[in-house]
């Protein structure tokens, strides 16, 4: 079985929600299943320690979750037009993988969620790629093939699946934002499964 690894940060739960159905898309390809992990927060306290395991949802990502996925999908909530501290964190510390070329070859996407419609969406999706331009990994957006790329009135971007919280993050996902989060889950799983050579390479029936 192929495994994508779906690594987010997540603060009020809007971007996690977004890594569930972008995993759901990856679920739907024959041969594929998705990897879901987490990056713990950074703080600057240095008495600060993290649970080994997390409290509650997806396990913290190890360096091998890196090694063992056939294709890696990111997700982070955007901060001033970046991704967050901890994801930022984590992909400083993969020097290891650049120099190894652990993730040279395999195909990658990005996803994000704001507060506002115009609050760096698609600065955040780009500063994410630019990491994964270095590990010489393929990246993938949304083709405008997708309905919901055109007909949303909320998030979704050529560039990756994206989400508007609302100035309260109350806002629930939309309708095109869901269709899109699991476009891109399902669009990167079936270019893995191609990457790996004849067999299993679409939805699954």
């Amino acid at each position: 079985m192929m495994e994508i690894l779906v690594l987010y940060y997540s603060l009020h739960g809007h971007t996690a929600e977004m890594a569930r159905l972008v995993a759901r898309g990856v679920d739907e390809v024959t041969g594929a299943t998705a990897r879901i992990r987490t990056v713990p927060p950074v703080s600057d306290g240095i008495d600060h320690r993290n649970p080994a395991v997390p409290h509650e949802g997806p396990a913290w990502v190890r360096r091998e979750d890196l090694a063992e996925c056939e294709g890696l999908i990111l997700g982070s909530p955007t901060r001033f037009g970046n991704m967050a501290a901890p994801l930022k964190y984590f992909l400083d510390g993969t020097a290891a993988e650049w120099y190894s070329g652990t993730l040279a070859g395999k195909p990658a996407a990005v996803f994000t969620a704001t507060a506002s419609l115009h609050g760096g969406q698609e600065a955040t999706l780009i500063s994410m790629m630019l990491p994964l331009l270095h590990h010489g990994m393929l990246l993938l957006g949304l083709p405008y093939s997708e309905p919901q790329l055109n007909a949303t009135r909320t998030g979704g971007t050529p560039y990756g699946a994206s989400h508007v919280s609302g100035a309260r993050a109350d806002a629930l996902l939309s309708a095109d934002e869901q269709a899109l989060a699991e476009a891109l889950g399902r669009r990167l799983a079936t270019i893995a499964a191609r990457l790996q050579g004849p067999g299993a390479s679409g939805p699954a029936e």
